[in-house]
């Protein structure tokens, strides 16, 4: 297991993801920055191998700098949501936030979130860590509550 922080590289995210070229360095880093408060970019970090949470960044910033900088130039898009409707002439379009489990909606207004959305569920999960009991019954820890502890980002 390799732990660590994940160092942004700008190049080779711009490498990566061509449609981001014209962004300037300083761009993309404000989005990885901002890409570290979706997921944790420490040692603690749920995702504690570097090789998994190198991609998942890179995917978070992808997504960030296509809603917040645009893509290939272009400005970002003001529309929420996914495109649920359209029309050409008269120009109609529609956009809708689904119910999404835990916000996957959010993440999926992008090809670049959707993939993160995807490919995180594995860290998204419950579990189980025996021994682990609340100090005692109550609103936050109802009575039976167990040895479920809630680790998901």
């Amino acid at each position: 297991m390799t732990t660590g922080v994940v160092t942004f590289d700008p190049a080779a995210f711009q490498s990566a993801f061509p449609e981001f070229a014209t962004l300037t360095q300083g761009q993309c880093e404000a989005q990885f920055a901002l890409a570290t408060l979706y997921l944790d970019n420490s040692v603690n970090s749920r995702v504690q191998q570097i090789e998994n949470r190198a991609p998942l960044l890179n995917l978070l910033t992808a997504h960030l700098c296509k809603l917040n900088c645009g893509a290939n130039g272009a400005a970002p898009s003001q529309l929420v949501g996914r495109i649920s409707t359209a029309t050409e002439g008269g120009v109609t379009i529609g956009a809708e936030m689904p119910d999404q489990p835990r916000g996957a909606a959010w993440y999926q207004q992008t090809k670049y979130g959707a993939q993160y959305w995807t490919a995180s569920a594995r860290w998204r999960q419950a579990r189980f860590v025996p021994g682990c009991v609340p100090p005692a019954p109550g609103p936050v820890f109802p009575q039976g509550y167990g040895g479920w502890l809630w680790t998901g980002q």
